[in-house]
């Protein structure tokens, strides 16, 4: 799998031969000990320092699940009226079919596949830039896309890459697709990154985005006390960067760790007379406390 694929999650391989990951994690730890992958922070990568890009059809069945929790998160982010700008990937894929409902919403990319999710979106406007098409991930790269986004701004850019760390940042394995997505994160005021957690820790030839210039990563929930992919977070976290957790499986709402920046403050409910402040309502369960999702316990101090 790591051979058709270039990367694997180990919550993928758990599923494909039906297993636990920690069955996985020790088998994964024997093929790295014979040469054949090197092991990443939650899965595994071809040997040889830096982790090469898979294509698009591998692309869309590694880390699916994570990718569609990440685009919940993320499409919250984005209010009405915005003029954003979404970089190629799987994961700004699906970011992108999300934003099919915002009103009012302008969206540049140099992606085709973001740009196909929103073709029949009546109140969104799409952004085209030029350049030629890369096939492989069905982008527009070179000269004419860097050109097209001279003297752009936006509010935010959302971009992905291959790879993650806090020492350099976001990186990708094709120079121009680095190119032209620091041409796309130079024209906003905020950068967002979306990366699961397979990206997290691994590093890759062309970087893209220093890590003091995101603002902000949304990941998944792939994190332990002790977990490597922990310690990258706090140490993301440490430079500043803010970072947003999404859990599988749950709504976008109860998914965020960080408030999410809006205009509106929402309102909260009354309490009937004879309850206190903050007490659940009649047939409402207690909140969990803040924070309780499994992420590293400085993380968690961190985004209380």
């Amino acid at each position: 799998m790591v051979r058709a694929n270039g990367a694997v999650s180990l919550r993928e391989l758990a599923r494909v031969v039906q297993t636990s990951e920690v069955t996985v994690r020790r088998d994964v730890r024997a093929l790295e000990a014979e040469g054949l992958l090197d092991r990443r922070h939650g899965g595994a990568v071809l040997p040889g320092g830096f982790s090469r890009e898979p294509g698009y059809p591998q692309k869309t069945h590694l880390a699916a699940a994570e990718k569609s929790a990440i685009a919940d998160l993320a499409a919250g982010l984005v209010e009405e009226g915005d003029a954003i700008v979404v970089g190629a990937g799987t994961t700004t894929q699906e970011l992108a079919r999300r934003l099919a409902r915002v009103p009012g919403l302008t969206v540049v990319t140099n992606s085709l596949l973001v740009a196909q999710a929103l073709a029949h979106a009546n109140r969104v406007e799409v952004v085209m830039t030029g350049g030629t098409l890369r096939g492989s991930n069905y982008a527009l790269v070179g000269s004419g896309a860097e050109q097209s986004l001279a003297g752009l701004r936006v509010t935010k850019a959302f971009i992905s890459g291959s790879g993650l760390t806090a020492e350099r940042g976001l990186s990708t394995a094709n120079m121009l697709s680095a190119s032209v997505d620091r041409a796309l994160v130079q024209s906003a005021n905020e950068v967002i990154v979306l990366a699961d957690h397979t990206k997290l820790g691994a590093d890759s030839m062309f970087q893209t985005v220093a890590t003091d210039g995101i603002t902000r990563l949304v990941t998944d929930e792939h994190t332990a006390a002790e977990d490597p992919t922990a310690r990258e977070l706090d140490a993301l976290a440490d430079c500043g960067v803010q970072i947003s957790v999404a859990a599988l499986g749950l709504s976008a709402e109860t998914s965020t760790v960080h408030p999410q920046p809006s205009s509106a403050v929402p309102r909260r409910p009354v309490p009937p007379a004879g309850l206190a402040p903050g007490s659940p309502l009649p047939g409402q369960r207690r909140p969990a406390p803040h924070g309780t999702l499994p992420v590293a316990p400085r993380l968690a101090e961190r985004i209380r």
